[in-house]
């Protein structure tokens, strides 16, 4: 089974958010796809499987969980199906995940657009202990279908906070992403980070789900539908976004750092 290692919302290797991409030849065990995602260790690892032409069947693991939407190891995916496939550069590629039928593109200026589930947060009270988990006063909080979104007051509030990953697994659901507008002059329009500690990963470098929340948030607070978004994790990654009702698209480039097999 050919295996790849992909940096993925990045345009340089070992940046972004790495995934492992399995190109599989038939539908494959939970369990065992379970045990591959916690060998490589990486914050997703896809399991990818042809359908027909240009339909795949896409599965995305932690090293600890199944989830129902990645957007990094899907964008990671469709850079390796097109690199190894064959596909049209045109073509669009169609997955069937647990999150439902989502499509990737390639962009005609490099990279992939995704076609994503919108995921607006609802304004809630800030949980009681939130903020001495975070170390950090939240200004706004909100929560998404699995995610609670914080709001600081600034971007350097986001850099700089230090937070209780084992405390913050009694807020989060999948993550907790914190978030801010960029500062002025920027050439983006918002920060974040993200904490998923209940999936296995204390920090994620670049998150495509978070940014279907955060596309609503900020489109809501901007008044604009295409933004674009920086996260602030270590490794650092850029995602544009571009809001269509309940559907969001997300841009960004990927690159290959690793290709072989896995063995029998």
């Amino acid at each position: 089974m050919r295996a790849f290692i992909v940096d993925a919302f990045t345009d340089r290797p070992f940046a972004g958010n790495p995934a492992a991409v399995c190109l599989l030849d038939e539908p494959a065990d939970a369990v065992w796809m379970q045990r591959v995602a916690a060998e490589f260790n990486l914050p997703e690892t896809a399991f990818v499987h042809r359908v027909a032409e240009n339909s795949y069947g896409l599965r995305w693991f932690t090293p600890t969980v199944e989830v129902d939407l990645c957007g990094h190891a899907t964008l990671a995916t469709a850079h390796v199906l097109h690199a190894t496939q064959g596909a049209a550069s045109d073509a669009a590629l169609r997955f069937d995940t647990l999150s439902g039928v989502l499509t990737a593109r390639r962009h005609p200026q490099g990279g992939f657009t995704l076609d994503f589930p919108a995921d607006p947060p609802t304004a809630t009270p800030v949980p009681t202990g939130l903020a001495k988990a975070l170390g950090t006063e939240p200004r706004w909080t909100g929560r998404a279908r699995h995610d609670l979104l914080v709001e600081l007051p600034d971007a350097a509030a986001v850099r700089e906070m230090a937070p209780d990953s084992a405390v913050l697994t009694e807020f989060s659901g999948r993550a907790v992403i914190v978030t801010a507008s960029a500062p002025d002059g920027a050439d983006h329009d918002f920060v974040s980070r993200v904490f998923a500690p209940a999936a296995g990963i204390p920090e994620d470098p670049v998150t495509g789900a978070a940014h279907c929340v955060l596309a609503c948030h900020w489109s809501d607070r901007l008044g604009r539908t295409e933004l674009t978004g920086v996260q602030l994790s270590a490794r650092g990654g850029r995602v544009g976004v571009e809001l269509h009702g309940d559907r969001v698209t997300l841009l960004g480039q990927a690159v290959t750092v690793f290709e072989g097999e896995l063995t029998p």
